[in-house]
């Protein structure tokens, strides 16, 4: 397995590119940070294509063009501190992503990049399908980024068919971070595949005394205890898994989304509803809910719950859509009134 400094090595040409583009200009930590955006990102510079398939090392990256969250993340944190920044990778937890191309919301794990610069710590994220986060980044040591990077692979090749590679990555992401729930999960899903059903029970035994309430280990637990007929055991678990899902506002956003797909939309105003009381701060939230009071017809409360996502918006840009909506509905509701009028 590479080590932190093969995963995070910058390359000599990308070294002399950083210092020629975001070093020499100059200027105050606000600029550099500018400067490597610019450079990153832009069409001159590297234009970095996104790939949620493969997990890259900073070299990789650079020789291929593309990047996932993670190998962006180290790819920034690494060019940064080559500026002279204070770069950090920063965990987000769970959030909620939408990949157009494939129709899919899901809920997974991300990170993102933290560069302190003259006031504060700015955030960089490569990932535009983000929806919501559940919690607010956090910055993490190398260390355990490379947890990540481990993980992400050893899932990555199990998934080619290479359990021994699969093995030794996880093995590595846990080296790194014995705590690391993701990494115990996958080994537990790793192990049943190959048979051994009480190895897979203790990984994933071992990731809930550390997260009791990760709901991908408890619905994997609930799977072994299924396919082996311990009924007592499954029952157990579901339990648990129900009790984390009832108050989780991903997981009802997530029926919610299902509900309205198939078109009951009582059932999903209720899970709309549960959610924002569970995290009422999402402005996706409560655009769903607007989305689904306005199907059934309830064009008041939808136009109220509208009102509230604008209010809400990230940025102006997001603002920006929900006012366009909120206008159009206004003059919807005005000519559909109008032609009730004496």
């Amino acid at each position: 397995m590479p080590t932190t400094a093969q995963v995070m090595a910058v390359p000599d040409e990308l070294r002399e590119q950083v210092q020629q583009r975001v070093v020499l200009p100059g200027g105050s930590r606000d600029e550099k940070l500018e400067h490597l955006a610019g450079y990153v990102f832009g069409d001159d510079g590297l234009a970095l294509e996104y790939d949620n398939e493969t997990t890259r090392t900073v070299s990789e990256v650079y020789r291929d063009r593309k990047a996932n969250c993670l190998s962006f993340t180290l790819l920034f944190v690494a060019l940064a501190r080559e500026a002279g920044l204070e770069a950090q990778v920063q965990e987000v937890g769970e959030v909620l992503a939408w990949y157009q191309d494939e129709g899919v919301i899901y809920n997974a794990n991300h990170v993102n990049v933290g560069v302190r610069t003259t006031m504060q710590w700015q955030v960089v994220d490569v990932d535009t399908n983000i929806l919501a986060a559940r919690n607010r980044p956090r910055g993490i040591t190398d260390q355990r980024a490379m947890a990540h990077f481990h993980n992400n692979r050893g899932a990555e090749l199990m998934a080619a068919g290479d359990p021994l590679g699969a093995r030794s990555a996880l093995l590595a992401s846990l080296a790194d971070a014995p705590d690391f729930v993701p990494a115990w999960n996958n080994m537990g899903v790793l192990l049943l595949r190959q048979g051994d059903s009480r190895g897979a029970e203790r990984a994933y035994m071992t990731a809930l005394r550390t997260k009791s309430d990760h709901a991908a280990t408890l619905s994997n637990l609930v799977g072994l205890y299924r396919r082996s007929g311990d009924a007592r055991m499954q029952r157990r678990y579901e339990w648990r898994l129900d009790r984390v899902q009832a108050t989780d506002p991903f997981h009802q956003f997530m029926i919610a989304l299902e509900c309205e797909n198939d078109a009951r939309y009582d059932c999903a105003i209720a899970r709309y509803r549960r959610a924002i009381r569970l995290q009422g701060e999402q402005h996706q939230f409560h655009f769903g809910l607007a989305r689904a009071y306005f199907l059934s017809g309830d064009l008041s409360r939808a136009q109220r719950e509208l009102g509230r996502a604008y209010t809400l918006g990230g940025n102006e840009q997001v603002r920006s859509v929900y006012r366009q909506k909120l206008d159009g509905l206004r003059r919807w509701r005005e000519q559909a009134s109008s032609q009730f009028r004496p």
